[in-house]
């Protein structure tokens, strides 16, 4: 957790506080199961992501996952792969996979903080809003994939295309 004295900010060893304590100023829910893991259910533009956080310190690292919660059909795996596969060399921090323990669509993230006294609220921050950006940006492309009748290059396609003003 990150404490402002004056302007001295102080860290504590463990992120997971210090996401804790940024779901608590967001006022998303959250629920802490023990001192190095904690859930969250975050908005999103299309629906709400559950976002797993995980902290080992035997390894020095915090690793984040986001779900997205559409459960993959058997028959869509290789499709949905192709997508995935295509969309991370779009993204600049992590990348997707399906959930083996899910079989559904995962944002995954690991920060290592080895030889650093501690992450940064602002560091977490970013985590954190590029797991909604980049959910929200692969949601659509899923859609079209999954009930569009698309395939996965005109799903990114079509998903990627950035709009502007209004209708």
């Amino acid at each position: 957790m990150q404490i402002k004295t004056g302007e001295n900010y102080f860290l504590c060893s463990s992120p997971i506080s210090l996401l804790e304590e940024l779901f608590f100023q967001f006022q998303w829910s959250f629920e802490r199961s023990n001192e190095n893991e904690i859930a969250a259910e975050l908005e999103g533009r299309w629906c709400n992501y559950q976002l797993f956080a995980l902290w080992r310190p035997d390894l020095e690292c915090l690793i984040i996952s986001s779900l997205i919660d559409i459960k993959i059909p058997q028959d869509k795996y290789i499709s949905v792969g192709s997508l995935l596969s295509a969309m991370n060399p779009r993204v600049w921090l992590g990348h997707f996979e399906i959930s083996p323990d899910d079989d559904v669509p995962a944002f995954r993230y690991n920060l290592i903080l080895r030889g650093n006294p501690g992450a940064t609220i602002e560091q977490l921050e970013e985590v954190v809003s590029s797991a909604v950006t980049e959910c929200d940006r692969l949601y659509p492309a899923l859609q079209f994939v999954l009930w569009g009748g698309k395939s996965p290059e005109e799903a990114l396609m079509a998903a990627m295309l950035d709009t502007f003003g209004e209708a």
